[in-house]
């Protein structure tokens, strides 16, 4: 067989590699961005989908709240994201439709509904 036959096969190949590692890296970029910027009093997600905020941050480890006196310590590589506060929506005549109460752990809203 000829080496210039697999030739577009290579070229496919290596393209595939390059693009599926740059997505990779701009990911990973995104991961440790997400982690410097981690500070007290924020809410975040873990990977495990706990939802807690940040209680004390060192530089491998972070304190998270997840019920009220209840702090247990992850590795910050657990933490996935950030959550928002959420905005409220004003419709036309300028009434709020939905407000979120983003400083509520979890385990108040489970013991008010």
């Amino acid at each position: 067989m000829d080496l210039l036959s697999l030739l577009p096969l290579f070229i496919i190949m290596g393209a595939f590699m390059f693009f599926a590692s740059r997505r990779q890296r701009k990911a990973m970029q995104a991961t440790i961005d997400l982690h410097e910027s981690l500070r007290v009093g924020d809410r975040v997600h873990t990977t495990s989908g706990l939802q807690a905020a940040i209680t004390g941050i060192t530089d491998d480890h972070v304190d998270l709240e997840i019920a009220p006196g209840v702090v247990t310590r992850w590795m910050k590589l657990a933490i996935r994201d950030r959550v928002e506060a959420e905005v409220p929506e004003i419709d036309d005549a300028g009434t709020v439709t939905r407000v979120a109460d983003p400083i509520d752990s979890d385990a108040d809203r489970l013991t008010r509904d």
